[in-house]
């Protein structure tokens, strides 16, 4: 089961237990989103700086994106629970079609 914790009988134990893992999943959705946050600075900070290029700061904004998307997805999303295989499999069966559609219409208009 996706939810399932450690049940010993005891009601003080399993709600220590709950109370420890609560702590533990907010600690990392606080750190997620401050890193989130600190990203997002960087990307304005790198459109607002006049030495970068257009060439270095599209593909680096992009690349900031993507991190954010991961963070996102296995923190605020929980898709790092157990339980959650099924929408993984459809969530990057559908990031490979649209990666090799992208990449198939690149292809087509530069060639």
């Amino acid at each position: 089961m996706a939810n399932s914790h450690v049940n010993s009988g005891d009601p003080k134990v399993d709600i220590e237990y709950r109370r420890k893992k609560s702590a533990e999943e907010m600690r990392y959705q606080i750190v997620s989103f401050t890193l989130m946050i600190f990203l997002t600075f960087i990307a304005f900070a790198a459109v607002a700086m006049k030495g970068f290029t257009v060439w270095f700061t599209v593909p680096f904004i992009i690349l900031l994106a993507v991190v954010q998307v991961i963070f996102q997805l296995y923190y605020f999303m929980h898709m790092s629970h157990k339980g959650h295989e099924a929408p993984a499999l459809f969530l990057y069966s559908g990031l490979f079609v649209g990666l090799v559609t992208i990449l198939a219409f690149s292809t087509i208009i530069w060639w």
